[in-house]
């Protein structure tokens, strides 16, 4: 199952700055959930990002429950906006 949640980093101010908050909230999530994670989208844009995330299990309930939980963990980090999220099953 996968997920791909669109960002806005309202402080960012260069691509550098968009490159640390993204390596440190993607390195969090793997970290703590196990998931693969990278951006996929929106590279070249300062305050945007669309991140993929993917995770893999014999239980369908049990990837949604950790992409929502994802999802929730990203909402909490001050840093970013949620803009929209979209969850596909394959």
């Amino acid at each position: 199952m996968s997920c791909a949640v669109q960002i806005y980093i309202g402080d960012s101010h260069s691509l550098k700055d968009k490159r640390q908050v993204l390596n440190s909230l993607k390195a969090r999530i793997r970290n703590r959930f196990n998931a693969a994670v990278a951006e996929v989208d929106d590279h070249a844009l300062w305050q945007r990002a669309v991140l993929g995330v993917a995770v893999v299990s014999s239980a369908v309930e049990h990837c949604d429950e950790m992409l929502t939980k994802i999802v929730n963990f990203v909402e909490g980090d001050p840093r970013v906006h949620i803009l929209d999220y979209q969850m596909e099953v394959h």
